[in-house]
């Protein structure tokens, strides 16, 4: 049976005009057969006259469908528009014969109209409709197998369409849709491709177990994140694993129906954030970056790397990457000589911001216009234990590069800052707030405008805590929490690159910009979503343990220094400033050259005392003896 259908198949096109022709044969040849039934003698003569005609209809009918394209379709996919293309096909070739006839008066019977129109047009959408069943059927005999997945889809728009009906032709994951789901109650009770449209949203977890559901595909391309929460967090409840199709704009520049099971991306944390992405407008960022010399310190890294993905876009005049990692610094390379070619003109530089050699040769060869410092230490742990390292990179690293972007009188210097620079309980975020400090210091110095721009936790970026869940998930547990009730603000790597390009747009010196950034997210949901989008269940199939707090982590992460009073409201949605506070700019050099030389000490009782003179706010759990023990 199998080498019949891929002869067929191989051979569709040869056989199919084989199959019109006999069919149109047939069809002129019917109305003779009704016509004389009766009579043997009146059969004969008609028949005489049938085989001196019957050979024009047939050349009309097969050149007109070869000239209209018939046989290019593929009708192991056919739709509506290939069963009207072989309508009209047929119907201007009945036409065409019938004007011949009429020009040439051949003296053809009206009844011969009236029988071979229908039986050929019929004739030849049926012989189609019957090759794509076959078709259909072969694939569902070759992929057929007893480990079938128990399908549940929500949303009975257009998309579900699409995944129905390409899983009818073509179903590589052996999906069985088992319902739709709809909150339209007009939907509800009707089919689509023979699947029903059982219930609700609200009924997702009752529907799951009575039809043994074993995977959810949200089809809705245009939910808003509202909608798009509540829905996840309703699934999240059931036992199964959850898939999705991305939003509308991507579907665009293809066949939707094409590739749409290709489409379908499992869930991310992003769509557990239940808040809309933060999208800004572009136009001022292109204005200040456009044919502008810029440097990325940090570049490779994860916000570092989107900067200059978001930077390449708005065509400046060079950018400049520099990273002490290579292997990063390689990454984005690449991927910009993929993406842009030889339309972007970019270098690399691979050096620390802690050489003020090195930055001082950059500096003096390049005539740069825009620095965004991102380059930085940022794990709170690991940072507790080397805090020489934290001074270094996240301190002098940063007065160096603010104090070469003084000297040749760059127009604006953007520093990357944290939420945990705000009231530290950590080496990393008090180092943070003194690199906030030194921006403050060097703004009204000279010409150059310096910003920072304060945020929480990014989503995706090294050393996040979603891909440690994910690896623990995958490794099948434990998944370690520090503390039930710790929480965090988060956002997407593209946003907060937003913010940052807007704010240096926004800058006039000596802002911190902040986003508002919704409500903090408790880790713990975060955690337990993940287990469960992946089809398990919190402490059944994947334990979850609670470590404690980590040298210098807080329960709780503020934005701002001030209270909310303090901040003042920009023309930006989201974007707020925080009010500066009073700093002393004489003490500020001093204490920085003290901290360098208590950093290539390594005094630790120095390093500490200096930071809490700079920082009066920071509140340090690390504890001398036991690290200098170590």
């Amino acid at each position: 049976m199998s080498n019949l259908y891929s002869f067929l198949n191989k051979n569709r096109k040869y056989i199919l005009v084989i199959i019109d022709t006999c069919i149109a044969i047939f069809s002129y040849f019917l109305p003779f057969i009704i016509s004389g039934m009766y009579s043997e003698e009146a059969i004969i003569i008609k028949m005489g006259f049938f085989i001196n005609h019957f050979w024009i209809y047939t050349i009309i009918f097969i050149i007109t469908f070869i000239i209209m394209g018939v046989y290019n379709s593929m009708w192991r996919y056919a739709g509506i528009e290939d069963i009207f293309l072989c309508l009209k096909a047929s119907l201007i070739a009945n036409t065409l014969f019938i004007f011949i006839t009429l020009i040439f008066r051949m003296n053809i019977r009206y009844y011969v109209y009236f029988v071979a129109i229908p039986v050929s047009t019929l004739g030849t959408i049926a012989v189609r409709i019957v090759y794509r069943a076959l078709m259909i059927v072969e694939n569902r005999t070759i992929g057929k197998t007893d480990d079938y997945t128990n399908v549940m889809i929500i949303g009975a728009g257009e998309a579900t369409v699409a995944i129905l009906n390409e899983i009818k032709s073509n179903n590589p994951k052996n999906y069985r849709i088992k319902c739709i789901i709809d909150d339209d109650e007009s939907k509800i009770g009707r089919k689509i491709n023979t699947i029903s449209v059982v219930d609700k949203t609200e009924n997702i977890v009752n529907v799951c177990k009575s039809l043994n559901i074993e995977e959810i595909i949200i089809s809705i391309p245009s939910i808003d994140k509202h909608n798009k929460k509540r829905i996840l967090d309703i699934c999240s409840k059931t036992k199964c694993k959850l898939k999705i199709i991305p939003e509308v704009y991507s579907l665009l520049s293809n066949d939707v129906q094409a590739d749409m099971l290709n489409k379908i991306r499992d869930v991310q944390v992003e769509d557990l954030l239940g808040r809309d992405t933060i999208s800004l407008d572009c136009s001022m960022t292109q204005a200040y970056i456009n044919n502008k010399t810029i440097l990325v310190t940090g570049g490779g890294g994860s916000i570092g790397s989107e900067l200059c993905r978001q930077i390449a876009s708005y065509e400046p005049k060079k950018l400049i990457i520099l990273d002490i990692y290579e292997n990063n610094a390689y990454e984005i390379q690449q991927e910009l000589i993929r993406k842009y070619s030889n339309f972007l003109n970019f270098d690399i530089q691979i050096a620390s911001v802690r050489d003020i050699n090195k930055l001082e040769h950059i500096f003096s060869s390049e005539f740069i216009d825009i620095v965004f410092h991102a380059a930085a230490h940022k794990h709170v742990p690991l940072m507790e234990n080397n805090p020489e390292e934290a001074i270094k990179n996240n301190v002098i690293g940063t007065y160096n590069v603010a104090l070469m972007a003084y000297k040749y009188k760059v127009d604006k210097f953007i520093l990357i800052s944290t939420d945990k620079a705000v009231n530290p309980t950590n080496i990393m975020g008090a180092t943070k707030r003194i690199a906030e400090m030194i921006i403050q210091y060097f703004d009204n110095q000279g010409e150059t405008d310096y910003v920072a721009v304060r945020f929480g936790n990014v989503l995706g970026s090294n050393g996040s805590v979603i891909p440690l869940f994910k690896n623990q998930i995958k490794d099948g547990g434990p998944v370690t929490i520090t503390d039930p009730k710790i929480t965090r603000y988060f956002m997407t790597i593209p946003e907060a690159v937003q913010l940052v390009l807007k704010a240096g747009a926004m800058a006039l010196g000596g802002e911190i910009f902040v986003l508002d950034m919704g409500e903090p997210v408790r880790i713990k949901d975060l955690a337990y979503n993940l287990i469960r989008l992946s089809g398990l269940e919190p402490n059944v199939d994947i334990e979850v343990i609670y470590t404690g707090l980590r040298p210098g982590e807080k329960l709780y992460e503020e934005l701002l220094i001030s209270n909310d009073k303090g901040q003042t409201k920009t023309s930006i949605d989201k974007i707020f400033i925080e009010k500066p506070t009073d700093i002393d700019k004489a003490q500020i050099l001093e204490c920085i050259e003290e901290l360098k030389t208590a950093a290539t000490d390594m005094d630790l009782y120095k390093e500490i005392d200096i930071i809490k003179n700079l920082v009066p706010t920071y509140v340090s759990n690390i504890n001398i003896e036991v690290v200098e023990s170590v």
